[in-house]
């Protein structure tokens, strides 16, 4: 089985323009792809969980990836997917966010010559001329065709800036670039792309005469159709300082029973023959599942010895010993605290286990919280600081949250 049968079989495949080269290419080795990533925030997430396994997995195939950084399209912002305008980015910010980017990246792909390189595309886009931009480019572009795109079409009733109405074009002069200058043959993209990548390969097509190739990705959605990668406090991030590994670890373990394997069919590097093997699985058996999907996971993302401590403390908290080593923790400064104690609210607020006093308020009064086993009876329970030496407390948020309370 050739890589493109593997990435059908694990259903990751959503669009191409031309399947028989694009096939050819990718089984020989001979695709010089790249994929975008724009630097809206300073860690990947979920999000771009599919795009860095099919890189992965690709180089591993013998195919070259060029991991394309939007430094200059981050100045624009991409209006797929989105009902409003992205807040504008300084450049500090944004080249912060690509540093930060390289670094999550290679755990996945292998940079080095004739290897994975990774581009700025803010070292051609900043120094276009607009005229020139406008005749060169710009001519090669039909607004009615881009206005029918499913990108600008969900903005139109909101309004869509100018600003905004620039990205298809941005995007496509990427494609047209590296084809150029780097060879790159083909894009690779989420679904809600593929007019994007179109007009890149048109482009190509119209200024050099010349045939480039697009394939979108599956988008990740749940069994209800709802994009996968957040919870009720915001995105899953790869960057363990902003979603540490044991939390990682129970977003995947806590899929439903009906995502669970489609999951570990389009994430893991799990063979295909033991997927299979899995379809029949049922009732406890998708509890199985469900530990080996986040376990494989949190490896890929953080590491082996990661993946097994978080493993650890959540079978050892669900299986009922509530053992806390490795569970996810805030230490509480001597500031935390009014005449040595410190109420429920403002305890679940410091632990970044509610946004908001009212939503630790409703929470608590709800009957979700407790604290060392004993249920949070109101919102005016209060905790000495003497509780939190040595291991502190375990809070529990609902039924499957946990998070250890301390002081130094």
């Amino acid at each position: 089985m050739g890589i493109y049968e593997e990435l059908q079989a694990r259903g990751l495949i959503a669009q191409v323009t031309n399947e028989p080269e694009i096939r050819e290419m990718v089984n020989t080795g001979k695709a010089t792809f790249y994929i975008g990533f724009d630097p809206t925030a300073d860690s990947l997430h979920v999000g771009h969980f599919m795009a860095l396994c099919l890189m992965k997995r690709l180089q591993m195939a013998g195919n070259r990836p060029v991991v394309l950084v939007g430094g200059g399209t981050g100045y624009i912002g991409d209006p797929s997917g989105r009902t409003d305008m992205r807040n504008m980015m300084t450049p500090e910010t944004i080249q912060h966010n690509c540093d930060c980017f390289k670094r999550q990246m290679e755990r996945f792909i292998d940079f080095g010559e004739d290897k994975a390189i990774m581009v700025n595309n803010a070292d051609w886009l900043l120094k276009l001329n607009y005229i020139d931009l406008l005749r060169d480019v710009g001519a090669c572009f039909s607004v009615n065709n881009m206005l029918r795109a499913e990108c600008y079409k969900q903005r139109m009733e909101k309004g869509l800036s100018f600003l905004e109405f620039n990205y298809m074009i941005m995007q496509s002069y990427d494609f047209y670039y590296l084809f150029q200058h780097y060879g790159c043959n083909m894009q690779f993209g989420g679904d809600d792309q593929w007019s994007n990548m179109l007009g890149g390969t048109e482009l190509i097509r119209r200024k050099l005469g010349k045939d480039a190739h697009a394939m979108t990705i599956t988008l990740l959605l749940n069994s209800e159709g709802k994009k996968m990668g957040k919870t009720a406090s915001g995105a899953v991030w790869l960057d363990p300082n902003k979603t540490t590994p044991f939390d990682f670890y129970q977003y995947w373990r806590n899929v439903g029973d009906a995502d669970v394997l489609k999951c570990i069919r389009m994430l893991t590097f799990l063979p295909l023959e033991q997927i299979d093997a899995m379809d029949a699985w049922e009732g406890s058996q998708l509890n199985q599942a469900k530990e080996i999907l986040a376990y494989e996971l949190t490896k890929l993302v953080h590491g082996e010895e990661e993946a097994n401590k978080a493993q650890e403390a959540a079978r050892a908290l669900f299986g009922g010993s509530g053992s806390s080593e490795n569970m996810p923790a805030t230490q509480l400064p001597e500031a935390r605290f009014t005449d040595g104690k410190i109420g429920a609210i403002e305890l679940l607020v410091a632990c970044g286990l509610c946004a908001s006093n009212g939503e630790a308020r409703r929470l608590i009064q709800q009957g979700g919280v407790a604290v060392n086993d004993q249920k949070v009876a109101s919102i005016d329970v209060t905790f000495d600081q003497a509780q939190f030496a040595g291991d502190g407390v375990v809070i529990k948020k609902g039924k499957k949250v946990f998070h250890r309370a301390y002081t130094a």
